[in-house]
């Protein structure tokens, strides 16, 4: 059964959590009880010399040492106690162990991909073994973005051009929720994920089976897939409305303007090449915000993509 004080934290699902959490209550504790004995004496003093016709002079002692080192040396006892329980906590967070299982994390506008050590690449989904460390190195396409899962007490930066490290265990099965907490432009608030934790035999299952799901499948039906599961419908609707892209409805074998003042038939040819190098034919109207899939999608998923804009043209 919660607490009144674990209501104030998110679920608790990593190793780390209780020391995050320890700390934080700690803290939490100290400045209510300043803000207590604040907020008592103020109003103590405002009552006791408030104005009045016969008020008593106060003493005209302005100075008391053994009061001074009192309130100087109860603060800084309390200071160095959280500065030293917080670095050892930040040293447990940033250090991974030796036999963690290595997950490169990468954010881009606007969403998360995960590539695992066989090279298979999650969007949208961090699959992780239960009661197993996880190192995840990350990095970004772009502007900055910052991977945060609460329930981990993991907040780490994703930058362009550099890797930073966060590291987990997690201690619960379940799925959790993964945010961006930089704001990193017009759909910032649509760049969520998951993680989701397994048991260590399961997690291998999952990514066997994963990493050869997409073979085989029907054109029309892993396109679609992929413009979910790749976040494409941030910026490009199927219903023909205007959003951060071009709509992807009935731009099938159609010539469509571009912001060189040229034209272009939207054909296999285009969309695979906007797919892999975004910038090179900007659709008029439109920034270049696109970034690159080059090595994010298989082939067959790229012609996925295409079947399903095949099948979004009105018959």
């Amino acid at each position: 059964m919660k607490t009144f004080i674990d209501w104030l934290m998110p679920e608790s699902a990593s190793t780390i959590s209780p020391q995050v959490d320890a700390i934080t209550y700690f803290i939490f504790a100290v400045s209510l009880l300043f803000f207590f004995i604040i907020v008592v004496g103020m109003i103590h003093f405002v009552i006791k010399y408030r104005r009045q016709e016969k008020l008593e002079k106060t003493s005209g002692v302005d100075h008391n040492t053994a009061l001074e080192i009192v309130w100087t040396a109860i603060p800084t006892v309390l200071l160095v106690v959280m500065f030293v329980w917080g670095f050892r906590v930040y040293l447990d967070m940033s250090i991974a162990p030796k036999d963690s299982l290595e997950i490169k994390v990468t954010g881009q506008k606007w969403f998360w991909t995960f590539t695992y050590p066989n090279g298979y690449v999650s969007p949208g989904e961090l699959v992780v073994p239960l009661n197993q460390p996880v190192k995840t190195l990350i990095s970004s396409k772009d502007v900055i973005h910052s991977m945060f899962v609460p329930a981990f007490r993991i907040k780490m930066d994703a930058l362009p051009n550099r890797y930073t490290v966060a590291w987990f265990e997690a201690t619960k099965e379940g799925t959790f929720p993964l945010y961006c907490t930089e704001y990193c432009g017009t759909s910032h608030s649509k760049m969520l994920a998951t993680v989701k934790v397994l048991p260590y035999d399961q997690y291998l299952k999952w990514l066997d089976d994963a990493s050869s799901s997409m073979d085989g499948a029907d054109p029309v039906a892993l396109g679609e897939k992929i413009y979910a599961r790749n976040a494409c419908n941030t910026c490009h609707s199927i219903d023909g409305s205007s959003m951060i892209g071009p709509s992807w409805r009935n731009i099938w074998s159609s010539s469509q303007n571009l912001s060189d003042g040229s034209s272009v038939v939207v054909d296999e040819n285009y969309i695979r090449e906007s797919i892999l190098y975004p910038q090179k034919k900007i659709r008029a109207g439109y920034q270049g915000v696109m970034p690159s899939y080059q090595g994010l999608l298989k082939e067959n998923e790229i012609e996925g993509v295409i079947a399903y804009i095949k099948s979004l043209e009105d018959k």
